[in-house]
């Protein structure tokens, strides 16, 4: 895309964040508008930390979902404004792009795609080769410590400013910047908030999105690493009910898995306001409706009456798991199959069904933590990425009020909105 100049014989477009979007916002202004010095500020050591550590080390990328109207589902916000967004660059668009730059991928059988090489080093290596042949000028350790807008006649006094420079960047170290175009990518940083709020814009307050459950119960912790791979989660805060399924984990201090992360996202708000406190119900089979279970529950204790019920079960879970339910059914583990009670095996069915749990504060996911909330989107033009409360001014990646479910999304979020800012951040205004 060719774009005539607006000030000067060059534009001076600052980035300010080195995460996911930062880059690909400034790769993609520096490869299509040449006419663009681009320089990326970001103000800790390292640039791209939350990739190397995504995935448990390995990166997720992306998800294989193609179809803008169904990958908008996995965002509990954002979803709305993300539909036209993905229909200009979404997960085809990404993995191409990778691809292109010699990056292999592979699509797991839950749809998270990572690198080849399950590696988060590949794709870091190959977004910053990109960033230097475009030419963009990345400087890690420059923190910004104010941004203000500026007067026309008050360019001159920055060094090596643009004519007609419209921000003033001041850094850490004391030095000071003028920038035509500049783009916050800070993600859920207080800064990035600070800035956005002096240059126009409203904050929807952020809360933890993406996170586990305490649940306390010694019995529980004791069984920490046994995981099913699909469970139905039931969570009741006050009056509301959310609901989820996927894989569920049992940790050392309660709940994890897709699952939990999932109904964490929908009831971020919530939970937050009822200070992470809340009712939940696992049903560890899904698959078996209660007469189902009652059923198959019936026919072990007929055809296997002589065994030991903690030795024998009828039921595709883990064998710590299978003893613990027992537990929490008031039935001795050392019974036999044929001395199982109608009420014995009722309160079996609960628990299998519908075991309930009393959450009581949340844990982090620290690979993947993400915010709910951020610089409302009713202030940034989703086709170009761009503020509607201050020009030259562009948002993109976590620090708006958006958010997805764990598995690729929130990286396609900083993808495709890096992506949109880098094509518009060179135009003229």
């Amino acid at each position: 895309m060719s774009s005539s100049v607006a000030s000067g014989p060059f534009l001076s477009v600052i980035v300010i964040g080195g995460g996911a979007a930062g880059f690909f916002a400034a790769i993609t202004c520096a490869q299509t508008h040449p006419h663009c010095q681009v320089t990326l500020v970001e103000a800790g050591r390292d640039c791209l930390s939350k990739v190397r550590i995504s995935g448990g080390g390995r990166c997720n990328v992306t998800h294989a979902c193609f179809d803008p109207a169904q990958l908008v589902q996995y965002y509990p916000r954002g979803g709305k404004a993300l539909r036209g967004a993905f229909s200009r660059f979404q997960p085809q668009d990404t993995i191409a792009w990778f691809q292109s730059r010699g990056i292999a991928l592979k699509t797991e059988a839950d749809g998270r795609i990572f690198p080849q090489s399950d590696r988060s080093d590949t794709i870091i290596h190959c977004l910053e080769t990109a960033a230097a042949a475009a030419g963009v000028s990345v400087e890690p350790g420059s923190g910004v410590v104010a941004l203000e807008e500026i007067p026309p006649a008050e360019t001159a006094a920055i060094a090596n400013s643009p004519p007609g420079a419209r921000f003033r960047v001041t850094l850490k170290n004391g030095e000071v910047r003028g920038a035509d175009r500049l783009l916050l990518a800070t993600g859920s940083s207080a800064s990035g908030y600070r800035f956005a709020q002096h240059l126009g814009h409203s904050l929807i307050p952020p809360v933890p999105s993406l996170f586990t459950f305490q649940v306390r119960d010694p019995a529980l912790h004791a069984r920490a690493g046994v995981s099913v791979p699909q469970a139905q989660v039931r969570l009741k805060v006050g009056t509301k009910t959310l609901e989820q399924t996927g894989a569920l984990l049992i940790t050392h201090w309660g709940f994890s898995g897709p699952a939990i992360l999932k109904l964490s996202a929908w009831g971020a708000r919530l939970l937050h306001e009822s200070q992470y406190h809340g009712a939940l119900s696992v049903h560890w089979l899904p698959d078996h409706s209660p007469d189902r279970l009652r059923e198959t529950l019936l026919e072990a204790k007929t055809s296997h009456s002589r065994k030991q019920l903690s030795n024998y079960c009828p039921l595709a879970l883990p064998q710590r798991l299978w003893g613990y339910l027992l537990e929490r059914s008031h039935i001795a583990p050392d019974s036999r199959w044929a001395d199982l009670s109608k009420t014995g095996l009722n309160r079996l069915v609960t628990e299998l069904s519908q075991g309930h749990y009393t959450i009581q504060g949340k844990g982090v996911f620290k690979d993947e933590f993400v915010t709910c909330g951020g610089v409302s989107l009713k202030e940034v033009d989703f086709k170009t990425m761009a503020s509607r409360c201050c020009p030259g001014l562009y948002l993109a990646g976590e620090i708006l009020d958006v958010d997805g479910v764990t598995g690729g999304f929130n990286f396609q979020n900083a993808w495709t909105t890096g992506w949109l800012a880098g094509q518009a951040l060179g135009q003229g205004l």
